[in-house]
């Protein structure tokens, strides 16, 4: 008697801790809700011997990095208390039917005026990555900007050798004066706004800069370990090349999508994109550069300054100097062309490629740089820009707010899918403006079908590389190519297998890129030019997608928070 009630007592306890492990790991791999509060606020900030003051977020420049996990519900309290209305985008999460929390002004929300707060509410759903957030209304996101770091699920590894260690790199431009007035001189006078004074790393350009010696970021390695680099650019005006001394990286991951895996002695990274890398501290103990600058393949004037951090081996002085590394050459063409065509998605069974193989919707989009009459600017005309002939005019209503409650007479939903003519896109440049219309036009598009853009760069005042941004949605870079879209021969040439999955995808100069998306998420999104000088001067749309006929197929009511104009 006394043994079975030993063996009953045995089981109890048995069932009892199998049942608090049980109990434990369901609690390890529930979702979370994170809570950040960013205050909005002006901070004096010194670099290149100048102190200034500007708008940052918790006083921090770079801002706070935003870490959550997949599945995660996050909630970000942004309080305003700096002069200017804001706004913040969380730049490459989908959002799904929660255009409210996507952050562009006058796009999916009013901005937050000075002295009022908004909390954006927003539940990570199937990506893992790193992402970045920032100001999207003005130049503000010159200052105010950050990380995104989403953690897969605790129950999924990573696609590749966990590494020993990792680390946030953003880099971002300096200007001496206030980018506010700057912007505001460029506009007023009819030409581009002067360009920055420095490029940073961290928010900070390095000692090659004068009084930047204690304005350098470094980073500490120990030899024989891996480190994961998460970088984002978020330059307002620069696609730049990266690179470290004498060390190579291995490409993991674009716009929190994993890629197949490649080595590669430099980086190329537009304005929005994100890219991680995996990097071996395999060399001789010592301090290396890491290096950024600017890659542009046309005669435009652009800060071409070298911006540095220094990779420490530890235990190294500090006084040994470090050594540059070989950055590719400002104009490098090959190496870009190169360097894009290497971006492939993994496409595993755990990681598929959903590429759409039919295509419901064909799109065509012209690029167009041109000038437009301007009796107050200094030659009597300011420079403007355009897709397929239309120079986007900013509401002063939210888009998706006009949508969701139909407010009559903020927009159109009539932009065209092709240009009004065709002409030799990338021949000879073309001075005189084709005719170019104004105004606030959507392209509406049915719920859940195909759509196939094909982005054409143009010769209209001169050809240049344009990083396109989708808010809203991933889409699949199916093909890309020099000089004019041939419609019928280049589609046979398109990878459907495993192309690239990007947010953010660079027009490459003078030629044109061709993407696919499904149009599953209802709501008004945002597609946009992310050079900030060429948004500004109209280069943008955005994408009316209807409600779906399912319950959780329309966009969401709107919280009681939402700013108002």
């Amino acid at each position: 008697m006394s043994t079975n009630r030993a063996f009953d007592s045995w089981k109890y306890r048995l069932v009892v801790c199998i049942f608090m492990f049980v109990s434990l790991l369901s609690i390890e791999v529930k979702a979370a809700t994170k809570k950040y509060q960013f205050n909005v606020q002006v901070t004096n900030v010194s670099r290149l011997c100048h102190a200034k003051p500007i708008v940052t977020v918790n006083g921090m420049f770079p801002g706070p990095t935003v870490y959550a996990r997949e599945g995660d519900r996050v909630l970000i309290n942004v309080t305003n208390r700096a002069q200017y209305n804001m706004s913040i985008h969380w730049h490459g999460l989908k959002q799904y039917a929660n255009g409210w929390a996507d952050g562009p002004a006058y796009i999916t929300q009013c901005p937050i005026r000075p002295g009022n707060n908004y909390v954006y509410d927003f539940t990570i759903t199937g990506q893992r990555g790193t992402l970045w957030w920032h100001a999207h209304i003005l130049w503000l996101r010159a200052t105010v900007y950050g990380a995104i770091v989403i953690l897969p699920k605790q129950t999924t590894l990573f696609p590749f050798p966990r590494p020993d260690g990792e680390q946030v790199i953003v880099f971002g431009e300096w200007w001496h004066a206030d980018v506010e007035e700057v912007e505001k001189q460029g506009n007023a006078l009819g030409l581009p706004p002067n360009m920055s004074d420095a490029h940073t790393i961290n928010g900070k350009p390095g000692p090659l800069f004068p009084c930047s010696e204690k304005h350098t970021f470094a980073m500490e390695v120990e030899q024989g370990k891996k480190y994961l680099l998460r970088i984002v650019n978020a330059a307002l005006n620069d696609e730049l090349f990266f690179a470290i001394a004498g060390h190579n990286m291995t490409v993991v991951e674009i716009d929190a999508v994993y890629t197949k895996p490649f080595t590669t002695n430099a980086i190329l990274i537009a304005p929005g994109q994100t890219t991680n890398v995996i990097v071996s501290a395999n060399q001789a103990p010592g301090r290396y550069f890491m290096a950024v600058r600017p890659f542009q393949d046309v005669p435009i004037p652009v800060d071409n300054k070298t911006a540095t951090a220094i990779l420490q081996y530890k235990n190294v002085p500090t006084t040994i100097i470090p050594t540059l590394p070989h950055l590719p050459l400002p104009n490098d063409t090959a190496f870009a062309l190169s360097y894009n065509k290497k971006l492939l998605s993994l496409n595993t069974p755990s990681f598929p490629v959903n590429v759409p193989l039919k295509v419901d919707r064909h799109l065509f989009f012209t690029i167009g740089l041109g000038k437009s009459v301007c009796p107050t600017c200094i030659n009597g005309t300011r420079l403007s820009a355009s897709l397929n002939n239309i120079t986007f005019v900013m509401p002063q209503v939210a888009l998706l707010q006009a949508h969701y409650f139909d407010v009559k007479g903020v927009f159109r939903a009539d932009f065209p899918d092709n240009p009004p003519q065709a002409f030799n896109y990338t021949g000879a440049p073309l001075t005189a403006n084709l005719f170019t219309a104004k105004g606030t036009r959507l392209s509406k598009i049915a719920f859940n079908s195909t759509v196939e853009l094909v982005i054409q760069d143009t010769n209209l005042l001169s050809v240049e590389s344009h990083p396109f941004h989708l808010h809203g949605f991933n889409f699949f870079v199916v093909g890309t190519g020099i000089g004019n879209f041939d419609p019928s021969k280049d589609p046979t040439k398109y990878n459907l297998v495993d192309p690239p999955e990007r947010n953010t995808i660079g027009v490459p100069t003078g030629g044109w890129a061709a993407i696919r998306f499904r149009a599953d998420n209802p709501g008004v999104w945002f597609f946009h030019c992310h050079l900030e000088l060429h948004t500004g001067w109209g280069l943008k749309t955005a994408f009316l997608v209807e409600d779906g006929p399912g319950k959780d197929q329309a966009v969401r009511p709107p919280p009681k928070d939402l700013p108002q104009c």
